[in-house]
């Protein structure tokens, strides 16, 4: 549902004070640069895109449903222009639909490697009614999951990560601090949004990178 909400701030923070910057090379290239910090970036800018996208396809909903957005109640009433500004590639972050597409490879690659774990978990009642579990056996068995391309991210962020495995503890606690900024959204809505869609990419880094940067156990996942 279209709240509105205006998470500027929020999303501010993040980018500048919880994403890394320190290096040089990240100076110069921020999302690219040939390092474990600049996919973690990558994967954060990922995130926003996907709640920006999750914007839009909710004001359009919103209109289709109401007709109208009423300027005295949105700041944002044209989903086109959003797009274009949130999105598009002459808008505030040209990179945002790459980014986004190198987190969904994130927790794609993330999911398939618990899916056993999850279609066991289903088979024994452990999740949800029936109904939620024949959902989640849809995608766990659908083709996509079995697609190497999905590999690409997690493959890139694997490989930096080894070359610079003694420095990983600062992903842990850069992750922890995207999970606790999330407390500041002023919005009941968004801040679950936001918490539940942070928790997804944690567990999705945890599964890639471990503590070493070897891989996580799938068994055993530490709590941010």
């Amino acid at each position: 549902d279209y709240t509105g909400y205006d998470g500027r701030d929020v999303w501010g923070f993040i980018h500048d004070r919880i994403g890394f910057h320190e290096e040089e090379a990240l100076l110069e290239d921020e999302y690219d640069a040939d390092c474990w910090k600049a996919d973690f970036n990558k994967a954060v800018s990922g995130l926003h895109a996907m709640v920006s996208a999750q914007v839009v396809r909710t004001m359009i909903e919103k209109l289709q449903d109401t007709g109208e957005l009423d300027p005295e109640s949105y700041q944002w009433t044209d989903p086109v222009e959003e797009y274009e500004r949130r999105l598009g590639a002459n808008g505030e972050t040209p990179e945002a639909v790459e980014n986004m597409y190198f987190t969904m490879m994130l927790l794609l690659s993330g999911v398939r490697a618990a899916r056993e774990r999850l279609l066991q978990d289903c088979d024994s009642g452990s999740i949800g009614d029936e109904e939620t579990c024949e959902t989640l056996r849809s995608i766990l068995t659908h083709p996509l999951m079995d697609d190497p391309s999905i590999d690409a991210a997690s493959r890139r962020l694997k490989n930096h990560a080894l070359q610079d495995s003694n420095n990983l503890w600062e992903a842990r606690m850069r992750t922890r601090d995207l999970m606790r900024i999330m407390n500041c959204v002023q919005c009941n809505k968004c801040r679950f949004h936001g918490k539940i869609s942070t928790l997804g990419l944690s567990t999705a880094l945890q599964l890639t990178l471990g503590n070493q940067g070897t891989g996580g156990d799938v068994a055993d996942i530490k709590r941010v």
